[in-house]
């Protein structure tokens, strides 16, 4: 989201289309996961308080009940390759949002537009990536970094740095 903010306030005129996941919390206690486009419309993907009869047939990652149906009316559209974006934000390509079908074969076309794409997965639990998340990062075109609370802002600013020139490329 730091990343984002910069370019949004560097460059205004630029077309990003894509989304984020951030918790949903009730006091102190995640509850669960929304999905926020970037130009601000929010839908659920996923929750450990939601008990309806539908609901029980949701695939499930831990306690969490992942929507499906939400994810894909949210995400799929701004998915879609157009000539006029500038840049595409995932965040993040993991576990809850492989669940739809359709969602991976759409990154995918994203990351073959060869528009510049911005996105985030999960580190690999024992040593190991989910299958989808392992074809990203193996992508000639793909730089990796690996966050942390210590050195968030520093590669922010190489993050920032490389989208930059990928932009600005003619």
């Amino acid at each position: 989201m730091r990343v984002l903010d910069t370019l949004s306030t560097s460059n205004p005129n630029l077309k990003i289309h894509g989304f984020y996941s951030r918790e949903v919390r009730e006091g102190s206690e995640r509850v669960g996961f929304e999905v926020v486009t970037v130009d601000g419309k929010k839908g659920s993907l996923a929750s450990s308080t939601i008990s309806s009869p539908e609901s029980l047939r949701w695939p499930s990652v831990g306690k969490y009940r992942v929507d499906v149906a939400s994810f894909e009316s949210l995400v799929m559209p701004e998915l879609q390759v157009k000539d006029d974006t500038d840049l595409f934000v995932i965040d993040e390509v993991g576990k809850m949002e492989l669940f739809s079908s359709s969602f991976f074969p759409a990154v995918l076309n994203v990351l073959n537009s060869n528009i510049p794409l911005l996105a985030t997965v999960p580190i690999p639990k024992f040593g190991r990536d989910i299958p989808g998340v392992a074809r990203l990062k193996n992508h000639p075109g793909a730089a990796l970094f690996t966050l942390n609370k210590n050195n968030r802002d520093s590669v922010k600013e190489q993050i920032y740095s490389q989208i930059s020139e990928l932009l600005h490329k003619p």
